[in-house]
């Protein structure tokens, strides 16, 4: 065979061997291309699983963290293990110093101290606006990263101990609220790193994740504040303040020698400005003696923010009780001085006037004080024991302290035992009147009586209205009773009357809510109806304290009680303040002088020139005088001297029963007048 006829032969096998080869070259290309496709899909589908997987474990750890802290130290931890970085930090933003971060001791670190002189570094830079990457990352609001050897050491002052310490690049994110920043989580490597924009939107995602965690704890943190604070004063409320007594109480158990007290301090007349100017002033006047009494405690006095020292003492504490109420724990006092010392400058800063919507106001306090050294096993019984050392202030004549002993305790048990039977008496025949007989001082012969109140409880023995009375004013009986008093008292004088044919006259007591409410004059006018006593016979004594409390008002109501034929009798007269043209005014009667002035006037030259003032006052207006309390021939000798009209006391007549009373005025006849 020729060349040429081996040529042709050879031809088409090593053409198809040619094109075979490409199409191998073909496929080998495609597959290769296909496998680096595959390889790069397997490594992003890698990438995004272990995003997933960092994602989802810092959420998990943040859910489960105790504090914000314990979750930022998961996520230091996971993020430096996920981007294989050695060193991660916490930074914490201070709203109150202009969005200052504050370098916290958090960090990750997973050298044996390589970095310790960059850590002190770091937590000594107070890291503001644009100051270092932390700084960068809060004004811009966004991650960033650096690199060592591409950036000027004057704008990042950590750069050249990072490049000390190995470390080539930086990378910061921040951890969001909203458009907040609230923290800066920054991140060292020890290799030159250039931006990864998929990292960067991780990191993002992952502020916003620990940022719900920061978002979480301020609610709780509000929640518990909220729970534990009164909202109109912001100082700590009832709750907090039991939990820091109890503290105080445990701490007293542990530490021999340790002591505290508490002060319960309550405004006087607070009811009159609230009433009177509004409940608007009476919350601006409520801020304002919480600032006062905050200000005036002692320096190391710790006003309701709760902290609690190392030690277990809780410091001192103001708290708002509710309405008019404050409570102070002094913490760790060396004598009893030291609460009489706080009680006395409490109530200087309460001197003050109060300006309220324009108006000067005075409103001073009333404070109790209770130590520890009683022994209390409840902390409950020790502000119950400052409350009523409290009240016992107010009826001292308020504006002063005083402070507990055992016998206010049984006093505060004595009245709330009168509280509960007191409710009951009325229904079960315990309430009674009494009948002290009003005579002329010459000769003795009774020219009317006074109804007196009387409780005999069956267990407790007599009560004195000095005792009951005010409870039942307080308690809201007093309307009730007044009427069932005034009804009793006018039905016996009717009989009286009937019998004897005479005009004698009958007083009652009224009490102060009597002559404030409205219902008064048409109880009066219904009793005198229903009883039908001889016009002019019924007397209604007040006290001029009571009168002059609101002149205008009484004046009204003794108008009207006028128009009835009602005579009206001033009670007490001079142990109260009157106002000489206020008392021209009014329609009274009679002026009884108190039996403090009359009891042994013989023996006292001031006594007696009271009385003598009193009668010529009296008998210039045209008023009668009936002085109470006589009990010595000595006494009603002067008081005949002096021209008093009447007289009552145990000289003539003790208050007796009904019949006794009736037998008493029957032994006169006939030579009994009509007063």
């Amino acid at each position: 065979m020729s060349d040429s006829t081996d040529h042709a032969l050879a031809t088409p096998a090593d053409a198809e061997i040619a094109r075979l080869n490409r199409r191998l070259r073909r496929e080998t290309s495609a597959r290769q291309e296909a496998e680096m496709i595959a390889e790069r899909g397997l490594r992003d589908l890698f990438q995004r699983q272990q995003e997933i997987v960092l994602l989802e474990t810092i959420a998990a750890s943040a859910n489960a963290a105790a504090s914000v802290e314990e979750a930022m130290r998961h996520a230091l931890a996971a993020v430096c293990k996920f981007a294989y970085w050695p060193l991660g930090h916490l930074l914490l933003v201070d709203d109150n110093a202009g969005r200052t971060l504050n370098s916290t001791p958090i960090w990750h670190d997973e050298s044996d101290g390589r970095y310790d002189t960059l850590r002190t570094l770091t937590e000594s830079i107070a890291f503001g606006r644009c100051i270092g990457l932390p700084g960068k990352v809060c004004e811009g609001s966004a991650p960033a990263w650096i690199n060592a050897h591409s950036h000027d050491a004057g704008a990042y002052p950590r750069l050249p101990e990072a490049q000390r310490a190995g470390l080539c690049s930086l990378f910061a994110f921040p951890v969001m609220i909203d458009t907040e920043v609230v923290a800066v989580l920054e991140f060292f490597s020890m290799a030159y790193q250039e931006p990864d924009e998929a990292l960067l939107r991780l990191m993002a995602q992952i502020g916003i994740q620990l940022g719900r965690v920061v978002e979480r704890e301020r609610t709780r943190e509000k929640l518990m504040h909220d729970a534990l604070h009164d909202p109109l004063t912001r100082l700590g409320n009832r709750k907090l303040f039991l939990d820091r007594l109890q503290q105080a109480q445990l701490r007293a158990r542990r530490v021999p020698g340790y002591q505290f007290c508490v002060l319960f301090v309550d405004l006087d007349r607070f009811k009159g400005v609230n009433d009177g100017l509004g409940h608007q002033a009476g919350d601006q006047l409520i801020i304002a003696t919480a600032n006062r009494l905050s200000a005036s405690l002692r320096q190391t006095d710790l006003v309701s923010r709760g902290a609690i020292d190392q030690s277990g003492g809780g410091g001192d504490i103001l708290a708002r009780m509710g309405g008019d109420e404050f409570t102070i724990l002094l913490d760790n006092i060396n004598s009893e001085q030291v609460p009489v010392r706080v009680a006395e400058r409490l109530m200087s800063a309460m001197a003050d006037a109060f300006v309220l919507d324009g108006q000067q106001v005075i409103v001073t306090a009333s404070i109790g004080i209770a130590l520890n050294k009683n022994g209390y096993d409840d902390v409950q019984d020790m502000l119950r024991d400052a409350d009523i050392a409290m009240y016992h202030a107010k009826q001292q004549g308020r504006a002063r302290w005083v402070m507990f002993d055992s016998a206010m305790q049984e006093k505060a048990l004595r009245r709330l035992q009168l509280e509960s039977e007191l409710r009951l008496a009325q229904e079960r025949d315990q309430l009674w009147l009494a009948y002290q007989p009003v005579v002329t001082p010459r000769d003795g012969v009774i020219r009317g009586f006074e109804a007196l109140l009387r409780w005999e409880h069956p267990v407790y023995g007599a009560a004195g209205p000095a005792e009951f009375i005010p409870v039942a004013e307080e308690i809201g009986l007093i309307s009730a009773m007044g009427g069932w008093i005034l009804g009793q008292a006018c039905r016996q004088l009717r009989l009286w009357q009937d019998e004897s044919g005479q005009p004698m006259t009958m007083s009652v007591n009224l009490s102060a809510i009597q002559l404030s409410g409205n219902g008064l004059v048409a109880l009066v006018a219904q009793t005198l109806k229903e009883t039908g006593i001889l016009a002019g016979t019924l007397k209604l004594e007040l006290t001029e304290s009571m009168v002059m409390a609101d002149p205008e008002h009484a004046l009204e109501i003794f108008r009207q009680l006028k128009e009835l034929n009602v005579k009206l009798s001033l009670d007490d007269f001079g142990t109260g303040y009157s106002s000489l043209s206020q008392l021209r005014r009014l329609p009274i009667h009679t002026l009884k002088i108190d039996r403090s002035f009359v009891s042994q006037m013989d023996h006292h030259d001031d006594k007696r020139q009271i009385v003598e003032v009193i009668m010529m006052l009296a008998h210039t207006l045209g008023l009668d005088v009936v002085a109470e309390g006589a009990e010595t021939a000595a006494e009603v000798d002067l008081l005949q001297a002096m021209g008093v009209d009447f007289v009552q006391g145990y000289h003539f007549f003790k208050p007796m029963p009904a019949d006794a009373a009736g037998a008493a005025w029957r032994e006169q006849q006939p030579s009994a007048q009509h007063t």
